[in-house]
């Protein structure tokens, strides 16, 4: 019994030696005598000691920030620009043995198709079409690390950072920008009301006395304020009959005076 306590001690040793515990985001590469023989996994995995050597592999998706990029876009502007990838390894097989570091080489693809495919594009595409860089980012990347067993999932450019001088005209072509908006708004305005009011001009000269309801109308609502002076002008229709009145009056006197000047003359003949 006692030569027996040795042996039992060591296939304990090597039983532990040769357990793996992998989890269930995780897979484990299988190198046997310097070949891969696949990955396996989660759980409990038995490997030879001495024979068999396992090396794991993170299945869960990487957040990975690409560094700021000074870039010059296509109408010569410089910029500053950084960005964040997210990718996980598909195929743990290739992602170990044809890549060293995946992640590294991930990152320095991710950096040079940034400074590439901005300076391909105008400042205004870089800011007006941020969706469509960022899945044309997304696609070369995603091209480029394949063959790694890695799938890039989605490229977001984060940040765009213009030169001072550059921010200086950005904001005054958009204040210009919204004084001609103003213009075009108070033009069109102003021309909607000319044709309303000619609309209402051609309706009043149908029938004069509706001029004559809207002076009333006006007074009415500027009496509201008994402390207020109200200059009210008159329409000549308004007043038209009085002057009538008035005119026929003095014409009336005037051939009046003229007979009464005309009766001596004539008294005067006759004797």
């Amino acid at each position: 019994m006692p030569n027996f306590i040795p042996i039992l001690i060591l296939l304990l040793i090597l039983v532990a030696a040769s357990i793996r515990i992998v989890q269930e985001y995780e897979r484990g590469v299988i190198f046997r005598l310097g070949r891969c023989v696949g990955a396996r996994g989660p759980g409990i995995i038995f490997l030879i000691p001495g024979i068999e050597r396992m090396q794991k592999v993170d299945l869960r998706v990487i957040t990975m920030d690409v560094p700021t990029q000074e870039v010059i876009t296509k109408d010569n502007v410089t910029v500053k620009v950084n960005a964040v990838v997210y990718f996980r390894v598909i195929n743990p097989v290739d992602a170990v043995i044809k890549v060293l570091d995946f992640i590294r080489a991930t990152s320095q693809l991710s950096q040079t198709t940034l400074r590439s495919v901005l300076g391909q594009s105008e400042l205004d595409e870089l800011l007006s079409k941020r969706e469509e860089i960022n899945q044309r980012l997304q696609h070369i990347i995603d091209e480029g690390t394949e063959p790694w067993g890695i799938k890039v999932s989605t490229v977001e450019v984060k940040d765009v950072e213009l030169p001072p001088t550059m921010q200086r005209a950005m904001a005054a072509q958009a204040e210009a920008e919204r004084e001609r908006r103003a213009k075009l708004i108070h033009a069109d305005g102003e021309y909607q009301a000319s044709k309303t009011l000619s609309e209402a001009a051609d309706i009043i000269s149908r029938n004069p006395a509706t001029i004559q309801l809207r002076y009333l109308q006006t007074l009415r609502e500027i009496a509201v304020n008994q402390s207020s002076t109200i200059i009210f002008p008159l329409p000549i229709d308004l007043i038209k009959p009085f002057l009538d009145m008035a005119k026929g009056q003095v014409q009336a006197k005037q051939i009046s005076d003229v007979i009464a000047a005309l009766k001596p003359e004539q008294q005067t003949e006759k004797e």
